[in-house]
């Protein structure tokens, strides 16, 4: 894939806005390819917060294929299981094996990280050279041969293809779409503890959920197993600012989880400051792309956390991109585009979809009480690890590279060039 005009100091073929997991995946899954690409991000520094993530297999294998399996390796955890567990009296009700499991099962690992480190990691791999911080995208024009980018900075930028990987407050999902967050009625708190402040959380790592009544509780390790990650989800009434980093309250956050098992009430006292996030996603969009612009990850289908995949599918969606892209003959952007969203946007709406559901299975009705009759049913499947093939087996930089081999009359795109 060409560059669009414009001298080498100041063009790319492919620009990317927002330098996060999305944004740093698809510049590594461009370079591999050939393609050339710059990175712009609008933080001045690179991001180094953030809680805990899960990475599937679905998405490990291929980010061993980009090249940073020993990089992640180093700061990620290999947890052994994942564990459902009694809201008031910690009691196990159900197993998923990960660990070594998963590797027979799909080849690939299960891990659990930091955010900040699995972005430090990224960050590395893709290099100064193309990632340019301070630049928040002001406005663009799209044209038939590509797209002009103008940044706060005064710093303009031409490219053959634009890329949304913005994330959920994208601007540029929001020239393409003009939609507004749904609310979903829940909030989380996310924080980390020391792993030497809870010894019975850092022993055997597992990943350990608490399904109850209107709310849940998860925490993994993370850090190589020195910080225990958490997640606890909790009612909200009221929808707010849709923010990854606003402070919560501690106190707040104990005595929603007041009469819960000694484990969990002792994991919630460890923490320190925690982070308050209200849940939103947005709609299901019918298209993310023009000629000349496309979203990616979270700006294209912000999902809620239900189902651990919103990372995992931002790499799928990178790779999908980059093989799209390079893959299409000649200088036609706009095909490689329409090829990008026609094989990710079903598999992406689905798991939009099943995130929204998962509650049925982590938020049991009724109010804290005595325990209902039997287990509440496992979200990761009751058939254990091979239920998950649909998601952990699904490879698709395979899926994309079969698409290329056999063209289909893809649809045109009906939307015009936004300018």
């Amino acid at each position: 894939m060409s560059a669009a005009r414009g001298n080498a100091e100041d063009s790319s073929a492919v620009a990317v806005v927002g330098g996060g997991i999305a944004g740093l995946t698809l510049a590594l899954a461009l370079r591999r390819e050939g393609v050339d690409c710059t990175v712009f991000e609008r933080s001045p520094e690179p991001a180094g917060s953030g809680a805990g993530l899960q990475l599937a297999p679905n998405a490990t294998r291929l980010l061993r294929r980009l090249g940073v399996a020993d990089a992640l390796h180093a700061v990620a955890v290999l947890p052994r299981a994942l564990r459902l567990r009694g809201w008031d009296d910690d009691r196990p009700l159900a197993t998923t094996a990960l660990g070594a499991a998963c590797l027979r099962t799909f080849g690939a690992p299960y891990y659990t990280v930091h955010r900040g480190q699995l972005h430090h990691v990224l960050r590395e791999a893709v290099g100064a050279g193309r990632l340019r911080t301070g630049q928040r995208l002001t406005a663009w024009t799209e044209d038939e041969d590509g797209v002009c980018l103008t940044f706060a900075s005064g710093a303009r930028h031409r490219a053959g293809v634009m890329i949304g990987a913005d994330g959920v407050h994208s601007v540029v999902r929001a020239r393409m779409a003009g939609d507004t967050p749904v609310f979903s009625g829940s909030s989380v708190y996310r924080g980390l503890v020391p792993a030497e402040r809870l010894p019975w959380a850092a022993g055997e790592p597992e990943i350990r959920v608490w399904p109850g009544p209107g709310r849940h509780l998860v925490c993994y390790p993370v850090s190589a197993g020195r910080e225990i990650s958490f997640t606890a989800t909790v009612p909200a009434a009221v929808s707010g600012e849709e923010s990854w980093t606003a402070d919560g309250d501690p106190a707040e956050l104990a005595a929603a989880y007041r009469g819960w098992n000694p484990a969990a009430v002792r994991l919630l006292a460890a923490a320190g400051p925690v982070r308050r996030w209200l849940l939103h996603d947005r709609e299901i969009l019918t298209d993310w792309v023009t000629p000349r612009v496309a979203l990616l990850g979270d700006a294209a289908h912000p999902m809620l956390p239900f189902l651990a995949q919103g990372a995992n599918q931002a790499v799928e969606d990178a790779v999908t991109l980059a093989v799209c892209l390079a893959r299409t003959g000649g200088d036609d952007a706009p095909a490689a585009l329409r090829r990008y969203r026609d094989l990710r946007l079903p598999r992406t709406a689905l798991i939009q979809r099943g995130a929204r559901g998962a509650t049925r299975f982590l938020h049991r009705p009724g109010p804290a009480g005595p325990r209902a009759s039997g287990p509440p049913p496992d979200p990761r499947g009751p058939a254990g690890l091979r239920a998950m093939s649909p998601l952990y087996g699904y490879d698709a930089e395979e899926v994309a590279e079969k698409a290329m081999r056999e063209p289909v009359p893809w649809r045109a795109v009906s939307r015009p060039p936004v300018s």
